[in-house]
């Protein structure tokens, strides 16, 4: 259901398409496009399956970095959280007296070479060393050749395998972790739940946003998958802990939530933001969506500006993978500063755990 004010600059066509696979729009047409996409379905599935095998028989080759690799990445496409675990588990390492660096594809990258996600990262870990590249095996040997690291963290690797990983990181976001249950285009899966075969753990994210029901059934799902992660199925929440202008200087979370808020992004899972909003309990009086790693023209703004105008908002709230991408002067823009944590102290413990263990020789995950 839609605000009142809310504006659908994107994804006309993607909400369409997220109605169609989901199975929310009826009838005899779409019937018949869902058939048209389980038949490329069909076809994207046994492609990604005989590459896998390749792998998995070591007919395509994997190559070991110098140091320990740590890759974070998931099953379906769109958001589940990956930037701020990426920075999370950097700063676990960093605690644990290491040097991380970080490398990722760069999808969407603006013309100084950095995405938003790289943006992000420099805000949340500063002076963590980070290198984009499609080939996450190029970006490896580029930052080990430049940076000192023991350590390195892969953003969005789990499809990747040219490059070895020690620790293999798979999130699942709990508002649709499984994509729908299909592979693309008929779902939002890249590969088969076979892939979670593949993990050493697996972080359902955004846990407060799903009952505890629908959590059991996750972890029963991805327990017949992969029997092997009975005590690794970690759960983990994106916790809001203030706001952020972009000029960098921070204010209170009660700023918002005394006053009319609009809210604007151009993420992956817009759906789970308003989600995490509406649970703050703001006064949420419309909104505007753009598509994932869109980069905003001044008419973006100007005419997001006027929408909270019409919508009576005082505050237009967005997420710090968008703020980034907004200029400094640009006051009336704040973003919802999430940091992510465990809720049960012993999945905490299981990750550090985890991370240790990478320097652990014949420690078993």
């Amino acid at each position: 259901m839609l605000f009142p004010f809310e504006s659908q600059i994107v994804p006309v066509n993607q909400a369409r398409f997220l109605r169609l696979i989901s199975g929310a729009d009826r009838g005899l047409w779409p019937a018949i496009q869902r058939v048209v996409l389980a038949t490329f379905a069909c076809v994207y599935g046994l492609i990604t399956a005989v590459r896998n095998t390749l792998y998995d028989c070591g007919l395509l080759p994997t190559h070991k970095a110098s140091v320990p690799v740590v890759s974070v990445g998931n099953l379906t496409t769109g958001g589940t959280g990956k930037t701020p675990v990426v920075a999370m588990l950097c700063q676990r390492l960093q605690q644990l007296g290491h040097h991380p660096g970080i490398i990722s594809r760069g999808y969407h990258a603006a013309a100084d070479g950095s995405n938003d996600e790289k943006k992000v990262l420099e805000l949340l870990v500063p002076g963590v060393p980070h290198v984009q590249h499609p080939d996450r095996l190029h970006a490896a040997r580029q930052l080990l050749s430049s940076h000192p690291l023991d350590v390195i963290v892969m953003d969005d690797g789990l499809q990747h395998r040219r490059l070895h990983r020690q620790l293999n990181l798979i999130l699942l976001d709990a508002t649709c972790p499984f994509g729908h249950d299909w592979l693309l285009p008929r779902g939002l899966l890249r590969e088969s739940l076979r892939g979670l075969r593949r993990a050493d753990a697996v972080l359902i994210t955004r846990c407060s946003l799903a009952s505890p029901a629908t959590l059991l059934q996750i972890r029963q799902q991805v327990l017949q998958h992969a029997p092997q992660l009975t005590d690794r199925i970690l759960s983990l929440d994106f916790q809001p802990c203030s706001l952020r202008h972009a000029d960098g200087s921070t204010v209170p979370l009660q700023t918002a939530q005394q006053q009319p808020v609009y809210l604007m992004s151009g993420i992956g899972n817009p759906a789970a933001f308003r989600s995490t909003c509406e649970s703050l309990g703001l006064q949420i009086c419309g909104s505007t969506w753009f598509p994932d790693h869109h980069h905003f023209s001044s008419h973006d703004l100007q005419s997001t500006q006027l929408a909270a105008d019409t919508a009576g908002a005082t505050l237009i709230l967005t997420t710090l993978k968008d703020l980034v991408k907004i200029p400094p002067t640009e006051h009336r823009f704040v973003a919802l500063d999430i940091a992510a944590a465990f809720p049960d102290p012993t999945d905490d413990a299981r990750l550090l755990q985890l991370l240790k263990n990478l320097w652990s020789p014949g420690t078993c995950l």
